[in-house]
């Protein structure tokens, strides 16, 4: 199972629209909501997985928009997911970035940061949004 992880490209978001609206209770976030710098993992040509991460003025990052093509079921898809976040940590390490932050709601995707190491705060969150 050899996976490659890639940059994310202004193509790819059609595609990720897509798989946002597919999967029940997505909403395909704009394209003005999303930063330039986000990850696709892949498997013999195949799109599998895809994150995007915002850089701040701090040394603090946000892995966001982790969402997967509904279309691959093959049994190494959850290896796929925790290679996407492995290597999207380690380009932030390189960037020197030393916190790291998501949000998920979805427990396999809360499953698989856990067996990475992340801490998950036991009281869910909201994501709180306003359009200016």
């Amino acid at each position: 199972m050899k996976f490659n992880v890639r940059n994310l490209t202004e193509n790819d978001y059609s595609t990720l629209v897509e798989w946002w609206d597919w999967w029940p209770g997505w909403v395909a976030p704009p394209k003005t909501f999303l930063p330039e710098t986000g990850l696709m993992v892949t498997k013999d040509d195949k799109n599998i997985a895809a994150c995007y991460y915002y850089l701040t003025n701090s040394k603090a990052a946000f892995i966001e928009w982790i969402i997967s093509n509904p279309q691959y079921r093959d049994k190494d898809r959850k290896q796929a997911l925790g290679t996407l976040i492995t290597v999207a940590e380690q380009v932030l390490k390189k960037l020197g970035v030393v916190h790291v932050m998501t949000m998920s709601r979805h427990p396999s995707l809360l499953k698989i940061h856990e067996e990475l190491g992340w801490t998950i705060d036991p009281k869910p969150s909201h994501e709180i949004i306003k359009n200016l």
